[in-house]
């Protein structure tokens, strides 16, 4: 449970500062960078002053009077004689957790530390994160997927967090209660291996020395594909692998020997059967019979294992080894044998194993078992054999089995109930996203088998059973007698149940050494942080939580196991939907790996790091030396020059968008557009659209359409395609359109009095509506952008921050489809022009030159004629003429086809090359010919009429006259620049 005065909404912000640093180095870094900023506005301040001296008095005598205001706001900017001031563009010092103070003009350059500084600690001391269990707001709950306690963290937790930090704020913003609550996991292996090997490198100690009992280790495999030779930890030679070994036992009565085979000698020691096909002819007569252990006398009987045995292969005799090998456990198990275990935790021989090989690390064992074969003549030699090796992810050490006591959980009826709650289309209970995973979630449930949930380790949840130790017992040890176990949930209870159960005799209890597997104690997080067992208030208010968010992974892992639990324990499910990201690759498409030198910490990002800085991190880990080298070939590689810092903001939205940062963009429009509504603007409380531009119209028409697809982007949790959504809007529309053409409304001229001020209006709502739509993506920077936007006067409703202002919904008054037609005509022809500028010398590009739009149909000249401003500044054109189908082609023109009822002419410098202005003509009609030609085929298909319905059929109709008109139009074009060729001549 999170701390009393952070419960329950006190999570650490998705990619924001992930963990708590010294305060007087944070002060010093802050003092370092406003250094680094100021040295930045001097610089940049001696380069406008060199401009400025360069002005004519001249163009400063031509210039207009303006106000006071103005006046000062423009020397600020450099048009005047009087300098910049520096420190205007400098943040003052905000004490901690109060709201940021905000520097009196926005910085030229977007600088990630400068703008994120302060603004978490204003928001957690203001509460805006904490959720009300009494509230009467819907709840929407998320738990954090708990990372390990010791592990650094890695890009997928940043990933993670800016998911789910999305999700939370759109939630918040949209009026829900919302919880976001964090957690830790102990991760008992992981944390143990690198509590082990820290203490190795500073103490020159094992973990024998420190503590108790081995570990069972996360397991990766290696083929082996012949006779290898592989260094293992511990041991000063390299053992061999990849090899069949095969000896003999000798039969019970004289009747001769049978002959096995194995990769493993050394689990002779422990073997305790012989298992055949009983359906092998060649051994029916020993049905029945026993072979004797040539090391301990031990009576071997030969079973009939038809599941177990192939006849076929090898000699068709087949060594049980219970204890020691999956296979041979159930057979164990289905014919009743011994199981004799032969190893100790350390991987040497035990007491079992006889006392000739008692002591011996298990590698050197299988070397002395080999020679005693041989001293006894029943060694039968050895050949390549290909196998899969079990590795230790963490260690390099072999992984082999070894039965142990271990406490499970029979799971069946609780998989049935998990499989139900996703499967099951008349209840359904869980949706998972994306939905493909709901057969994997099938899979791992309809095949479940009994939940291992002991470990032999001493970092964890201890198991909360004890083992009572009579008086009078004969075996001391822990586990002796399966009967002397009691439960508790602590030992006074545990104490109260065995002497109910052991009444007048004299005993002991002590704990089982033994943890709960991680993945247990980490299914029970959506019920504990919630105050389970007890019926707490939290739990009754946010239980079950909404989503879980989390890997592909850890579906079954800990998913399946929550749900479980969660339904076993809490009564219910423990949330309504399960989003699972996808798995972040590096560069050349590898998993992230520690030994490859591609794990990048999100701070790295955020903060920035140099090349030495990672090398650094690589060398304070616990990889191998061989390892080490190779990973910081990999960082060289891939990082020459180190990373430079990003910012919170900016690498949360690239992992969401799956696309570059574009804070720097975003900053820059924001500045140019504040600088177009002015210091002394003052925003209106409505707005009339029908009485707006038609520029105006448009761009709050598209901003409702980018609310839409952004709200149902999200409610679809398609979060890659709101990120588009937002972003498409912000950049191709706001910016590259909406701000370039209303700049003539801000010349002096009078005419546009009332087209000025309408644009201020509309620009002032979409960089309102757009920070707030944007919010949830960008924290940082759109609560510094919004907090700087003018207030309303008198307004009740603007909220504190933009974190708690209300996200945007559909305005059906700005939706107007006929003005967004109008504008995608206006588009069209202004790519058109602009592509044939761009076919231009370098040097005559950015000239402004006349251009002319040929129409063959009147309505679409009427409309191009109103929009003639629009389309000459968004085509950086000095004059547009609109001419119709009857009109000659202007001479000295490229021309271009935009649709089948336009094309457009650009005016050149000197003679027209007729030449190269066919050849890209030929160059669209081919490829409006393969388009026609295609489309054609299909409609021609045998069966098409009949399979496609009317509306289709239609269109492409539509589509395939469109396309001859085009081509119609281009021959035209094609034969008018020919007259024009042959005029020259």
């Amino acid at each position: 449970m999170p701390p009393e005065d952070e419960k329950p909404g006190s999570a650490s912000q998705g990619g924001s500062k992930m963990e708590e640093e010294d305060p007087e180095r944070k002060k010093k870094k802050e003092e370092k960078a406003r250094e680094k900023e100021l040295k930045k506005l001097k610089a940049l301040q001696k380069a406008e002053a060199a401009k400025n001296q360069m002005m004519s008095a001249d163009s400063q005598s031509q210039q207009k009077p303006s106000s006071k205001k103005s006046e000062k706001k423009n020397q600020r900017r450099g048009g005047g004689g009087e300098e910049e001031k520096p420190e205007d563009f400098i943040d003052p010092e905000t004490p901690n957790g109060e709201k940021k103070k905000l520097s009196p003009v926005m910085a030229k350059q977007y600088s990630p530390s400068t703008v994120e500084k302060a603004w978490y600690a204003w928001w957690e001391k203001s509460n805006f994160f904490r959720a009300d269990a009494d509230s009467k707001k819907p709840p929407f709950v998320i738990v954090v997927p708990p990372p390990n306690v010791t592990g650094a963290l890695h890009i997928g937790h940043g990933l993670t967090a800016s998911i789910e930090d999305l999700i939370i704020r759109w939630r918040r913003m949209s009026g829900y209660n919302t919880l976001w609550v964090p957690g830790m996991d102990h991760a008992g292996i992981a944390t143990q291996v690198v509590v082990e090997k820290k203490i190795m490198r500073e103490r020159k100690q094992t973990r024998h020395d420190v503590g108790r009992e081995a570990f069972v280790n996360e397991v990766d495999y290696k083929d082996i594909k012949e006779r290898t030779l592989l260094k293992v930890p511990g041991y000063q030679d390299p053992v061999e692998f990849g090899v069949l070994t095969s000896f003999a036992y000798p039969l019970e009565g004289e009747l001769g020997e049978i002959v096995v085979a194995t990769t493993r000698v050394e689990t002779m020691l422990g073997d305790t059967a012989i298992a055949i096909h009983p359906e092998d002819k060649r051994y029916s007569h020993l049905h029945g019979k026993f072979a004797i252990h040539p090391f301990n006398g031990r009576k071997l009987p030969i079973i009939c294992d038809a599941i177990l045995v192939d006849p076929e292969f090898g000699t068709g005799a087949v060594k049980i080894t219970p204890a020691h090998d999956p296979n041979d456990f159930d057979v164990g198990k289905r014919h009743c044998l011994e199981f004799i275990n032969i190893f100790t935790d350390d991987g040497n021989i035990n007491s079992n194993g006889g006392s000739n090989f008692e002591g011996m690390p298990r590698f050197k064992a299988r070397l002395a078992v080999v020679e005693a074969l041989k001293e006894k003549g029943l060694y039968r030699g050895a050949q390549n054999n290909e196998m899969r090796l079990g590795i230790c992810s963490r260690t390099n050490d072999v992984v082999e089995p070894m039965i142990k006591p271990q406490w499970f959980v029979n799971c069946q009826s609780m998989a049935k109930e998990a499989l139900d709650a996703v499967m099951d289309e008349n209840n359904r209970k869980i949706e998972i996203i994306p939905k493909q995973y709901a057969q994997e979630w099938k899979r791992w449930l309809e095949n479940i088998r009994d939940w291992c949930i002991s470990r032999q380790l001493w970092w964890g949840h201890r198991i909360p059973a004890w083992y009572v130790i009579l008086e009078d017992d004969q075996l001391k040890e822990i586990g002796a007698y399966n009967d002397h176990w009691v439960v508790g949930r602590n030992e006074e209870e545990a104490l109260s149940e065995a002497f109910g159960k052991f009444q007048e005799k004299k005993f002991h209890i002590e704990q089982d050494p033994d943890v709960l597997d991680t993945w247990f104690s980490s299914g029970l997080f959506p019920l504990s942080v919630l105050g389970w067992p007890d019926s707490t208030a939290d739990f009754n208010a946010f239980y079950p939580t909404s989503v879980l968010e989390t890997g592909h992974d850890i579906l079954f892992f800990w998913v399946a196991r929550m749900v479980m639990l969660g339904m076993k324990l809490g009564g219910d499910v423990p949330f309504r939907k399960v989003y699972l990201h996808p798995m972040i690759r590096d560069a050349h498409g590898r998993k992230m790996s520690k030994s490859l030198g591609n794990v990048i910490d999100p701070l790295e990002v955020i903060n920035g790091v140099s090349l030495e800085g990672l090398h650094r991190r690589l060398e304070e880990g616990n990889l191998d030396r061989s390892e080490l080298i190779i990973a910081k070939e990999g960082q060289l590689k891939d990082f020459p020059n180190g990373i430079v810092e990003c910012g919170a903001d900016a690498l949360r939205f690239a992992l969401i968008s799956y696309t570059a940062q574009w804070c720097n963009k975003l900053w820059n429009a924001i500045r140019f557009a504040m600088n177009k509504l002015g210091d002394d603007y003052c925003p209106p409380v409505n707005i009339e659209v029908q009485q707006m531009p038609f520029s105006c119209k448009w761009i709050l028409s598209v901003l409702n359409k980018a609310i839409s697809k952004t709200v149902s982007s999200l409610e679809a949790y398609e979060f890659s395609d709101a990120a588009t959504a937002v972003y498409s809007w912000w950049q191709f529309q706001l910016c590259d359109v909406f701000i370039e053409v209303i700049k003539p409304y801000f010349s002096a001229e009078s005419k546009f009095d009332d087209s000025r001020k309408a644009s201020r209006d509309a620009l002032w709502v979409c960089l309102d509506t757009g920070l707030r739509l944007l919010h949830p993506f960008m924290p940082f920077v759109t609560e510094e952008l919004w907090q700087r936007l003018p207030q309303v006067a008198g307004s009740c409703n603007r909220r504190e921050s933009i974190m708690i202002s209300e996200y945007p919904t559909v305005v059906d008054a700005w939706t107007n489809e006929p003005v967004e037609r109008e504008m995608g005509l206006i588009e069209s022809i202004v790519k058109s022009i602009r592509s044939l500028r761009s076919m231009m010398p370098p040097n005559e590009r950015n000239e402004r030159r006349p251009a002319y739009v040929m129409c063959h149909v009147d309505v679409v000249s009427d409309t191009i004629r109103r929009y003639e401003l629009e389309i000459s500044t968004l085509a950086s054109l000095s004059s547009l003429k609109v001419l119709s189908e009857n009109d000659a082609a202007p001479a000295g023109c490229s021309v271009s086809v935009v649709n089948e009822q336009i094309s457009v002419y650009l005016q050149l410098q000197g003679n027209l090359n007729a030449e190269a202005e066919r050849e890209k003509l030929q160059k669209k009609r081919e490829e409006l010919q393969k388009q026609h030609d295609n489309l054609e085929k299909k409609m021609s298909a045998s069966g098409y009429k009949e399979k496609v319905p009317q509306n289709i059929h239609e269109d492409n109709l539509k589509k395939l006259n469109k396309l001859l008109q085009e081509l119609s139009i281009i021959d035209e074009a094609d034969r008018k620049l020919i007259d024009t060729g042959n005029g020259e001549n």
